[in-house]
């Protein structure tokens, strides 16, 4: 796993630290290293605590939205470096109309610098990830600037790197405003981490067949950015497309990295000087490159095809991110995952289901099928667990679909093949329930509770004391069969 400066992360942060301090202070240089900080010690304690579960709680149309949402601020952040205009901070929009009123300043040259360098970098991509577009696009901008004294023509550049050691120190403590905007960026960062780690431990697993012990990669990545902190960098990350390289490339243990490790501290220690002739308009290139790669219009497609109503998860998260400050539209987004999930288990599928004509099975009839209902019998399924969140809606949900029968229902089955989970609430509406229906001479009896966790639940809550246990059976036609011996389809 190669992890090192990554390129999802890096504009979450950026984005965040920018509404605290002006870019290149060394005040916002001292606030990149508490964040790098923070988010290594909320990593370390994910791993610490095993809570490798955390990075499924994000599910897939959210994160491309908010990825899409991140790769616009990213754009429209780099259009003024390539057009050669002044830049206007503020809100996305502010910054626009401030783009689209100076495009008549646009400076052709590094404008042509930074597309010559994303031309490369898309032409070398389509060749081999083996061929460092990026590396090839920065060393020809730069020769060009060399030859042609491009800074006479508005290219500006970034200047020699000053070469030192790190040393190890804690940044200055800050001030409770910025701490309480430095806390939720962390959270967001720390998150991305988390659910890219899962991502790059998952496809590129240690060994074949293996389960990587996940909680041990977030501890490992929440060190490298408390490292990084504390000799004045920012947060790491675990990166998908540097292990693809380094996978690709015949690397199989932590040699690999420390091998490159060791060639960019020879390269800095021998060219840093070389960098005063790399243009700012190169990195803009690159940057305009990662928003195209982090904004998967593939999977927005596949989820529109596939995914039904989710692909306004992808529509919601990406609004989010690009109408309000990235780290605050980030932690809605995050917060739209939950609720979605949370949704879909407070408002479950509710099916009446019917039997497979010439046999014993009780199923959900299609629209080209037709199953036997028998007279008197209604047969109720939930696709959920049975707690607080969704017990009165399917009470609501069996009430309804006793008054809509087509026949007097004598005896309602309700199918628990679902609820792997019966929590008290739950547990009592439904024992309400019973209570009520038998009092209208219509008997209850459950089917299929066959998860052990909520077989031990119903008892300890009293469900199945409140049905008796002569009332739940293994399969509905043993139901339908014991109780309605005589019933007819």
């Amino acid at each position: 796993m190669s992890v090192a400066a990554d390129s999802t992360i890096a504009p979450i942060f950026a984005g965040g630290l920018t509404s605290l301090a002006l870019t290149g202070t060394p005040h916002y240089a001292e606030l990149a290293t508490l964040l790098a900080l923070m988010v290594g010690a909320i990593l370390v304690a994910v791993g610490l605590l095993r809570a490798g579960w955390l990075a499924t709680l994000l599910s897939i149309p959210v994160t491309t939205g908010f990825l899409a949402g991140i790769s616009i601020h990213i754009i429209v952040g780099e259009l003024p470096t390539l057009l050669g205009i002044s830049e206007q901070q503020g809100h996305l929009l502010q910054r626009l109309f401030h783009i689209f009123g100076r495009l008549d300043e646009t400076n052709p040259y590094p404008l042509a610098v930074g597309v010559g360098v994303l031309v490369v970098i898309l032409g070398t991509a389509r060749i081999s990830p083996k061929v460092p577009g990026a590396l090839i696009g920065i060393v020809g901008a730069g020769v060009a600037v060399a030859l042609f004294h491009l800074q006479s023509r508005g290219v500006s550049t970034i200047g020699a790197l000053s070469v030192a050691l790190p040393r190890l120190a804690l940044p200055p403590s800050p001030g409770t405003h910025e701490l309480s905007q430095l806390v939720p960026l962390a959270l967001v960062v720390a998150m991305v981490c988390i659910m890219q780690t899962s991502a790059v431990a998952s496809t590129f697993p240690s060994q074949k067949g293996e389960t990587e012990n996940i909680s041990r990669d977030f501890a490992g990545v929440g060190a490298g950015s408390i490292l990084t902190g504390l000799i004045g960098s920012f947060a790491v990350d675990a990166s998908p497309p540097s292990t693809a390289i380094v996978v690709e490339s015949g690397g199989r243990s932590q040699i690999a990295s420390m091998t490159a490790v060791g060639f960019m501290i020879a390269l800095f220690a021998v060219a840093a000087d070389l960098m005063a002739y790399v243009p700012h308009a190169v990195l803009s290139g690159i940057l305009v490159y990662i928003a195209l790669k982090i904004f998967r219009l593939g999977e927005m497609i596949r989820i529109y095809r596939h995914g039904g109503r989710e692909i306004l998860l992808v529509a919601a998260s990406a609004a989010l991110v690009i109408a309000l400050p990235i780290e605050t539209g980030m932690l809605l987004a995050i917060v739209l995952s939950f609720v979605h999930s949370i949704y879909a288990v407070a408002r479950p599928r509710c099916v009446e289901l019917a039997r497979v004509p010439g046999s014993t099975v009780w199923w959900p009839p299609g629209e080209d099928e037709r199953g036997e209902h028998v007279s008197g019998v209604l047969v109720f399924a939930a696709a959920a667990p049975l707690t607080f969140t969704n017990a009165q809606y399917l009470r609501d949900k069996i009430i309804a679909a006793l008054a809509t029968a087509p026949s007097l229902v004598r005896l309602l089955v309700i199918e628990a093949s679902g609820m792997i989970e019966i929590d008290y609430t739950g547990s009592q509406t439904l024992q309400q329930m019973i209570a009520e229906l038998r009092a209208r001479s219509i008997e209850v009896a459950m089917a299929r509770l066959s998860d052990q966790l909520a077989q031990a639940e119903a008892k300890r809550t009293g469900l199945i004391a409140a049905l008796g246990s002569e009332r739940v059976f293994k399969s509905v036609e043993e139901a339908v069969r014991q109780i309605v011996p005589n019933a007819k389809a």
